[in-house]
C-alpha cells in the first residue's frame, strides 16, 4: 500500500491456460522474449506454472543466491561463528595465494 496516497497498487500477470501453451508455444515464447513479463499458466482452472524469460529467470536465480548467502552469515553471526578483520584479512591472502 502505498501510504501517501491511501491505495493499494495492484500488478496484473497475464494468465494462459495450458491449451493455449500447447497450441500457440512459439508465440508465447516470442512475447516473452519481447515483454520480459512472466505468465501463469492454469490447468483445470488452478495455477500450474510460469513461463518466464530467460534473463529473469537466471536474475531471479542470482537474487536467490545472494538472499541465501545472506542468511547464512547472519546465521553465521548468531552462532558466534565471526572473525577479526585481522584473521579475515589472513586467511582471503593464504585463499588468494
Amino acid at each position: 500500500m502505498n501510504s501517501s496516497k491511501g491505495y493499494f497498487s495492484v500488478t496484473f500477470m497475464r494468465i494462459e491456460l495450458v491449451t493455449t501453451l500447447k497450441r500457440q508455444a512459439t508465440e508465447l515464447i516470442a512475447g516473452l522474449t519481447k515483454d520480459r513479463e512472466p505468465i501463469l499458466i492454469t490447468q483445470h482452472g488452478l495455477p500450474s506454472a510460469y513461463l518466464v524469460d530467460v534473463d529473469t529467470f537466471e536474475s531471479m536465480q542470482r537474487r536467490v543466491q545472494i538472499l541465501e548467502g545472506i542468511a547464512r552469515g547472519e546465521q553465521a553471526v548468531q552462532d558466534g561463528r565471526t572473525l577479526t578483520h585481522a584473521d579475515a584479512k589472513d586467511r582471503l591472502a593464504r585463499w588468494l595465494k
